[in-house]
């Protein structure tokens, strides 16, 4: 592709999220979105006809006016969920925190990594690092770990495939051991991480549910290894798995 075909596609994509804040604005015919974008009628009618296409802008009447479609509300749904998942999992967090003495995050997933979108520390919790908003790697933590294990097989093998990098001597690298014990993740429902990420640090992280019943985030607790122990990750995978099942049943979903 050439840099003008590249320009091209970029001014393109730029006009029609242009078309789209218009019509936010109210409705309104081709004519009018022309006028108001300085461009050739032929150039909306072309806009609009592939938002209409993609259900994010629709025609009110055989030849009348352009309005947002409900395409736009799904796109928007998919935002307001994420928030709605770091207002409503804060107190769940600082709930489990406060019990376990712990750092405890949720995180989702994002182009390939897992992303901190909640933490509440605990009293006992040794690092006063902030992970809100840090990226972090899918197969050396626990929650990256549920993200990839709940993920639909082909994404999954794809995202094992890739080069994985080691952050230490424990860090699963192999795909194919990886994609093993991701099996068993999905079918135990929780994943630990002991000296995978950090040395010195332990993670476990249950996952959490959307009103369909897709897994939507992993919640973690995390703390040094002298204290989070292999058997205390054991006795608290039954709080974390109860508190993420009422998380979840806030976004909407309740198991059968």
């Amino acid at each position: 592709m050439s840099n003008s075909d590249s320009a091209a596609q970029v001014q393109s994509v730029d006009r029609a999220i242009s078309v789209l804040e218009l019509l936010a604005q109210g409705e309104a015919g081709i004519t009018e979105i022309a006028g108001e974008l300085g461009v050739h009628k032929s150039t909306v009618s072309r806009l609009v006809s592939v938002l209409e296409a993609r259900g994010l802008v629709e025609q009110l009447g055989e030849r009348g006016k352009y309005a947002i479609g409900f395409g736009v509300v799904r796109l928007a749904g998919a935002a307001t969920g994420r928030m709605d998942l770091t207002k409503l999992g804060q107190p769940v967090c600082q709930t489990l925190a406060d019990t376990f003495g712990e750092t405890v995050n949720i995180a989702v997933h994002d182009a390939g990594v897992a992303i901190n979108i909640t933490q509440a520390r605990g009293s006992a919790a040794v690092s006063a690092v902030n992970w809100i908003g840090q990226r972090t790697p899918l197969h050396a933590t626990s929650s990256g770990k549920i993200l990839l294990a709940f993920l639909p097989p082909d994404e999954r093998k794809r995202l094992v495939s890739l080069p994985l990098d080691s952050y230490t001597e424990n860090t699963l690298v192999d795909g194919d051991r990886l994609l093993a014990e991701l099996e068993t993740v999905a079918s135990q429902g929780f994943a630990a991480c002991f000296e995978e990420l950090e040395l010195g640090l332990h993670a476990v992280a249950v996952p959490v549910r959307g009103h369909r019943g897709e897994v939507v985030a992993a919640m973690s607790a995390s703390g040094p290894s002298y204290r989070l122990s292999r058997q205390r990750v054991a006795e608290i995978v039954p709080a974390m798995s109860a508190a993420a099942a009422d998380l979840s049943a806030q976004l909407g979903y309740f198991a059968g």
